[in-house]
């Protein structure tokens, strides 16, 4: 239908239904098949690859709860035998490593050569309701109130996430690993020495810094295998929970830290060289005390340095100190830091109300020559990892399935993030391609200044092509040129299609 409500016309049944495509114009829809077709190779059955490739589009183009049955309804075969869907995560057959493998290097090829591949760590939760769910256990609330302590029944999974530039200075990050990280239940009290003794090591080894320190030296060695990919640099950026000896010191070769410190951390200079001078003793390894980041923040000898960064493609400027090489006891002396520190940024909370400060930043990179720029534009680029828990959450219904398997606890959540990692990818194709490919027209309110691509209207584009090709449609609009609005405007009638197609705006 147009926007009058008519039935545009129909085509004949010899040519199936297009939705206004162009000769080698590229589309979502074709990048998502496009990926799976790279996938397809490390499934050991290709009806295998054909049934994740159609669970992976349900998952993002399902309409209400994203549950197994929420998927098997949205790609039509509520009424088939649904325990092969079943199985392909109850047995583990989806080669999650080597779907994530594809997203990786999708993402190293919308990279220029020789620029570092930045990528972001996080953990999150995933809330659940069930008490025999595997993983589930009671965590900390992060979203509950600061003079509370609250708990959840949750699941706990660890995120890396790669950041992909997408012209005039922006950036987005894709994900491209996605791992339950559970912890080991807890004995029973009358348990023998013994039996505590494993779960100490098993609690041990399920640590966050661990699993994230593994997780890096995974990335490097991936990175090392690939064509080319030894002369790229790795840029980790993480929070302060993973800036800790056991990321630290576990850190491979040609792999850089820039990780929150704490504001009174304890760092220290270089030794002074005394080859000439004899000694008694062991040699100095540590120098004279260094100040504190706080006490570097305050001191006024040390000027403050203005830098051009982008947020969001937006230009900005923001001051900050730089002190080091330093060295760190919690990172021993492998490492040389430096230690950059972000003044507190200024905002008004409503038009001509006192202006407020926000808390300062504290960083520590591992690698003391890296330009100081780089460094703040890398942290402002991992806010982003938090988009992608929000819209992992709240579009693509990541923890909604209501599974009990081991398995399939681990990897349906992951296929949806793999999902939604391989639709990002693909708009920001499209978005680089606007000029060669028929998207979607924004909604009217946002046609005078669109915002970025953002993943719900990619979510839209992809269901206009996919469903669209269907409803038989070819136009959204049945006027060639703007008119001024009558004084009583016909009443419209209630558009299905375009109500389909927008759904989740």
């Amino acid at each position: 239908m147009d926007c009058r409500g008519q039935e545009p016309p129909c085509p004949p049944p010899s040519q199936p239904p297009t939705f206004r495509s162009k000769k080698n114009s590229a589309s979502i829809l074709s990048a998502l098949q496009q990926f799976w077709r790279d996938c397809a190779p490390a499934f050991a059955q290709q009806r295998l690859a054909d049934r994740a490739q159609a669970l992976s589009l349900s998952s993002l183009l399902c309409l209400g709860r994203h549950t197994v049955t929420g998927l098997l309804t949205t790609s039509g075969r509520e009424f088939q035998d649904w325990s092969a869907d079943y199985r392909i995560f109850s047995q583990d057959r989806l080669p999650l490593t080597d779907v994530f493998a594809v997203v990786r290097r999708a993402v190293i090829a919308e990279l220029p050569p020789q620029l570092p591949l930045c990528v972001a760590i996080d953990d999150s939760l995933l809330p659940k309701c069930g008490i025999r769910i595997p993983g589930a256990t009671w965590r900390r609330d992060p979203l509950g109130p600061p003079f509370q302590t609250n708990f959840i029944r949750a699941q706990r999974f660890l995120q890396l996430s790669a950041a992909v530039p997408l012209g005039d200075g922006a950036y987005r990050m894709i994900p491209i690993a996605f791992h339950h990280a559970p912890t080991p239940p807890k004995p029973p009290r009358n348990a023998s020495p013994e039996l505590l003794r494993q779960h100490r090591e098993a609690a041990n080894l399920a640590r966050l810094p661990l699993l994230a320190a593994q997780r890096i030296t995974a990335l490097r060695q991936a990175l090392d295998s690939e064509p080319g990919g030894v002369d790229r640099p790795l840029h980790v950026v993480v929070d302060g929970g993973y800036t800790n000896a056991t990321v630290l010191k576990k850190l491979p070769p040609r792999a850089t830290l820039i990780g929150r410190l704490r504001k009174d951390a304890k760092l220290y200079y270089l030794p002074e060289t005394q080859a000439c001078i004899p000694h008694v003793g062991r040699p100095r390894r540590y120098g004279a005390p260094a100040p504190t980041p706080e006490q570097l923040r305050t001191d006024e000898a040390t000027p403050w340095i203005t830098l051009d960064v982008s947020i969001s493609g937006a230009p900005h400027q923001m001051k900050v100190k730089r002190m080091g090489p330093v060295l760190w006891r919690t990172a021993g002396l492998a490492h040389r830091l430096q230690i950059v520190v972000i003044a507190p940024l200024r905002y008004r909370l409503r038009k001509n109300s006192k202006i407020l400060y926000r808390q300062p930043a504290f960083l520590g990179v591992t690698d003391e020559t890296l330009d100081l720029r780089t460094v703040v534009q890398e942290y402002i680029q991992r806010s982003d990892i938090e988009v992608n828990f929000r819209e992992e959450k709240t579009l693509l219904g990541v923890g909604q399935a209501q599974v009990r398997n081991s398995r399939s606890v681990d990897a349906v959540p992951a296929l949806q993030v793999a999902s939604y990692a391989m639709l990002l990818l693909a708009a920001c194709k499209a978005q680089r391609q606007h000029q060669a490919v028929d998207m979607l027209p924004p909604p009217k309110w946002n046609a005078a200044s669109p915002p970025r691509f953002s993943t719900a209207r990619a979510i839209n584009q992809l269901r206009a092509e996919l469903w669209g090709r269907a409803l038989g449609l070819t136009n959204f609009s049945g006027f060639v040129a703007q008119r001024t609005p009558a004084t009583k405007p016909e009443k419209f009638i209630p558009d299905l299609p375009s109500a389909v197609l927008y759904a989740i705006n």
